[in-house]
């Protein structure tokens, strides 16, 4: 049963949170996700969590759904302006990513790149709204 049809049925649901390699290897998340598999609905991949350089949720989603456990991308608007949000969500839904989080996103000088500058055009319900939008064929600006 996927993470949707338990909801839908108002039934509980697990879901936990891996944090995406700091490189390219992906060994460790494999290891992970081959452990909880049957033990949770869904799992949770972080956006650059604590904004810290990582792996994309975007990959390490894909990554999850290969090994055949349900990925929910978390997506922040700290690091994305709406037209680089609209892109992931549209690659997401054309890889088989069905779940999103949506988040506003910590701020840069909490992490490993405090000179950042953070975009924040986009706080999480405006990520929702624009996934409303994609789904009903359109992108934001109404195209």
């Amino acid at each position: 049963m996927t993470l949707k049809q338990k909801l839908d049925a108002g039934q509980f649901a697990v879901t936990c949170e891996l944090a995406p390699p700091k490189g390219i290897d992906t060994a460790k998340l494999k290891e992970c996700a081959k452990a909880i598999k049957g033990r949770v609905d869904a799992v949770n991949t972080t956006d650059f969590q604590s904004a810290v350089v990582r792996m994309s949720s975007l990959g390490a989603s894909l990554i999850l759904l290969q090994e055949g456990v349900e990925p929910v991308m978390q997506i922040t608007g700290r690091d994305r302006n709406r037209i680089a949000v609209q892109g992931e969500l549209l690659s997401a839904g054309a890889l088989g990513i069905k779940n999103i989080l949506a988040l506003t996103g910590d701020h840069p000088y909490f992490g490993d790149h405090k000179t950042t500058k953070p975009v924040f055009e986009l706080d999480s319900v405006n990520i929702l709204q624009i996934a409303s939008t994609l789904m009903e064929g359109k992108d934001f600006a109404g195209n």
